[in-house]
């Protein structure tokens, strides 16, 4: 009888043997544990400094936890810092930013996967070639075109549709998305197209409700994307009150208090934590179905 060996960097014969098995755990242990450093450290080192006191930061700047504790830096650095109110701006510029980068990801993922007129393949082709630009390439053309916007010839510079318009230029999310429509069954949507079903039918009846994997992948990446966007926003939106959080903080680093900047800093990073945890479950399953993975 064959024994399977299986594929990976140990064979299962290997993996019996004590002194590889205890080498292989060791590896993953400290593996996890550099991942879990990684990338709850930076989180756990703004919480910290959030309950701290400035001379406390100073001086001890290595202690893993402060005393006394200073809860009142949130609720100070919410007035002070007017955190609230960028906060808001924050808010507004990701949901119309979200809004956008979803209908136009729906709209011509299903336009080239599932329509699929004559001209598909290149509009396809013109959207891969639009990854390999760099965004800052195009910063001073997408400007002069929020300044004055063609057709219209007015200005949107300094609003919302100025980050709004330009985040539904996202790539990447309609080449996942027309990837998921790819695998979807033909046989439903043919079968729906011999009941007379239209376009707008097959779409909102068949398609969208066994695609909700990947719209949460893909409200996931325009939410992070949105949330810490700083360079786009601080480029169209001049006027300091209507910027969002990536923007301001930065600006009145230099004169706050800095126990109250990492408190601000941290109510800046919750929202987007708090979205990956709800909605973890739905994210992992669009992920494995889009062949993100590896």
């Amino acid at each position: 009888m064959t024994e399977n060996l299986g594929r990976g960097l140990i064979s299962s014969r290997d993996r019996r043997r004590p002194a590889v098995r205890v080498v292989w755990t060791a590896i993953r242990v400290a593996l996890g544990a550099a991942l879990v450093v990684g990338g709850a450290g930076p989180l756990y080192w703004t919480l910290k400094g959030s309950l701290s006191d400035t001379n406390q930061l100073l001086r001890h700047p290595l202690a893993l936890w402060p005393w006394p504790m200073r809860a009142g830096n949130l609720p100070d650095a919410w007035q002070a810092l007017r955190i609230g109110h960028f906060l808001l701006n924050t808010v507004v510029l990701v949901a119309g930013s979200w809004f956008v980068q979803l209908f136009v990801a729906i709209t011509a993922g299903y336009a080239l996967s599932i329509l699929r007129p004559r001209f598909s393949r290149v509009v396809h082709a013109g959207i891969m070639v639009t990854l390999f630009v760099p965004g800052s390439v195009s910063l001073v053309a997408l400007y002069l075109t929020v300044l004055h916007l063609p057709l219209f010839g007015v200005s949107i510079a300094n609003s919302p549709l100025a980050v709004w318009l330009p985040a539904g230029a996202h790539a990447f999310n309609i080449l996942i998305v027309k990837q998921f429509f790819d695998g979807l069954p033909r046989e439903l949507i043919e079968a729906a197209r011999v009941d007379g079903a239209g376009p707008l039918a097959i779409a909102w009846r068949i398609v969208l409700p066994m695609s909700r994997p990947i719209l949460a992948v893909v409200s996931l990446f325009a939410v992070m994307n949105e949330w810490k966007n700083f360079l786009w926003p601080m480029v169209a939106i001049s006027d300091s009150d209507k910027q969002p959080l990536a923007v301001a903080l930065p600006k009145i680093a230099g004169a706050s208090d800095q126990a109250l900047l990492i408190a601000g800093l941290l109510i800046a990073s919750l929202p987007p934590v708090l979205l990956f945890l709800a909605f973890q479950r739905q994210i992992t399953r669009g992920v494995r179905f889009t062949g993100l993975k590896g």
